[in-house]
């Protein structure tokens, strides 16, 4: 790989094909995963890179604000299983008719059944006062924060590892479970195991909760409501090649040896 003559800056190239193929197979199987995790711990080397992957994403003024609390502790995880319920009761009340009956179908039993947790935090005080890139909008570390949880989520899935974001919790219920301080912000909790199944599209998709939306009806250019003529529409297609050189066969998320999985 050519530098500069300080060292500093390294040549930019685009990756190989198969390269580009496994980042777009990635970010497209990708899924949140409620229910199905297996017990089987997750190895320390393997938890260790994805938390790696996670510490690599882009921060504002580099302040890296985030830290990554392990939970493998099945009492720990009941505590927290117990405050996410008492919400979800609440979520629940929320909805009327049909839409309470679905949302009650849901399985979300991955704090249980996953093997471990992650909490996810954001400490807004790192780095200062005063941030480089947070002079005017504060909330870029909590975004730079997100950006962590992405980059962790997308290594899981190259690595056969299942991931659940869980929302549906009153922050301070889990931060007096996990001695959080008060300044220091949760931004996920995470159910991570081993799946040895994946729904082919997002759950609440294939379940009917909502779809995706056409691509093409949320692009503007140069300016808030102005549509791409007609003739540059975005294809919203799946990429030929998109789902790997085994022409649409998924390959295992579950550990070595475990058989092959859908996505």
């Amino acid at each position: 790989m050519l530098t500069d003559a300080n060292g500093s800056l390294v040549a930019a190239e685009a990756f190989s094909s198969c390269e580009r193929e496994a980042v777009y197979r990635a970010i497209e199987t990708r899924r949140d995963v409620r229910d199905q995790f297996l017990p089987a711990p997750l190895p320390d080397d393997l938890v260790m890179r994805l938390l790696n992957a996670a510490h690599r994403a882009p921060s504002v003024g580099f302040m890296q604000p985030w830290n990554f609390v392990l939970v493998r502790q099945a009492e720990t995880r009941e505590r927290v299983w117990q405050a996410f319920s008492r919400a979800n009761d609440e979520a629940a009340l929320m909805f009327d008719g049909d839409r309470q009956a679905m949302y009650r179908a849901l399985k979300l039993e991955g704090i249980r059944k996953a093997p471990l947790s992650l909490c996810i935090t954001c400490d807004r005080t790192r780095g200062g006062s005063v941030v480089l890139g947070r002079t005017h909008n504060p909330d870029m570390d909590v975004y730079s924060t997100v950006c962590a949880v992405q980059n962790l989520w997308l290594a899981a899935r190259a690595e056969g590892v299942g991931v659940g974001w869980v929302s549906i919790f009153h922050e301070a219920e889990i931060k007096a479970i996990l001695g959080i301080p008060d300044h220091v912000v949760i931004v996920a909790w995470l159910c991570l195991g081993y799946v040895d199944q994946l729904y082919q599209e997002p759950e609440l998709a294939a379940k009917g909760w909502r779809q995706r939306l056409p691509l093409d009806e949320l692009v503007f250019e140069e300016g808030w409501g102005n549509r791409r003529p007609s003739e540059a529409a975005i294809s919203c297609s799946e990429p030929a090649d998109s789902r790997g050189p085994s022409g649409g066969e998924d390959r295992s998320t579950s550990p070595p040896g475990e058989g092959m999985s859908g996505r």
